[in-house]
């Protein structure tokens, strides 16, 4: 059975969206912890366009479960994460210009720099996770980075729903799991999508945060959690 771990950063942007302080992120990770959720994820982007920096440092003293810290790898975010201790950082590609993140992070191409960045969060006592394209090339260059962990990025897969998207998935995931990392998956999935991972038994933790939203809107975020995560349990 695989894990969730629900991203609230669009509880934050419909709060950053009138410059209020309501709805507040950390009262949602209370609720997706109630609602059993293996953790909680957010994403402190440069501009801060939704999650702020009082929304990590808080999430993190309440937070039951984990807090996964998405974050580009930055000296500015190492330097919080460092100092917050989440349970787990996530590595992402960042672009101020991109509504959400595109696509994973070339491991390949910045290997040396993604390798420094594991080794200081590490060091500092913080579980590494890529967040990458399933590519085998960068399931081998984040292997070599040592990151605990690999995320696979899953949106062509669920914006095409084709089976050589699926097919590049699996064999990513494969691949993770034999060189001894975790293997995560997140990106675009929704309650529809995430039946489609049904028996791809490498993946071990699910990170969804937009469609979980969305369907809060209409039946409440207890609701909407448990039936993701019940979803979930099926992998």
């Amino acid at each position: 059975m695989a894990g969730l771990a629900v991203n609230v950063d669009h509880v934050a942007t419909l709060r950053q969206a009138r410059g209020v302080d309501y709805p507040d992120p950390v009262a949602a990770a209370v609720l997706v912890e109630l609602a059993g959720a293996d953790g909680v994820v957010v994403h402190l982007r440069e501009d801060r366009r939704h999650i702020q920096d009082r929304d990590v440092r808080i999430i993190r003293q309440i937070v039951q479960s984990k807090l996964i810290l998405e974050m580009a790898a930055t000296p500015e975010m190492i330097g919080i994460a460092l100092e917050v201790q989440p349970h787990q950082a996530t590595l992402v590609p960042e672009k101020r210009e991109e509504v959400t993140t595109e696509g994973g992070l070339d491991v390949v191409m910045h290997k040396d720099s993604v390798a420094d960045a594991v080794k200081t969060l590490q060091a500092g006592g913080i579980k590494v996770s890529l967040f990458v394209d399933p590519d085998l090339n960068q399931i081998k260059a984040a292997h070599k980075a040592g990151a605990d962990v690999v995320e696979l990025h899953t949106g062509d897969f669920c914006e095409s729903r084709s089976p050589k998207a699926m097919a590049a998935i699996q064999e990513a995931a494969r691949l993770a799991r034999k060189v001894g990392m975790e293997v995560h998956a997140g990106h675009g999935i929704d309650f529809r999508s995430i039946q489609d991972f049904i028996g791809v038994k490498e993946i071990q933790e699910f990170s969804i945060g937009h469609s979980i939203v969305s369907r809060a809107v209409f039946i409440g975020l207890d609701a909407a959690v448990k039936e993701m995560l019940a979803l979930a349990r099926q992998v």
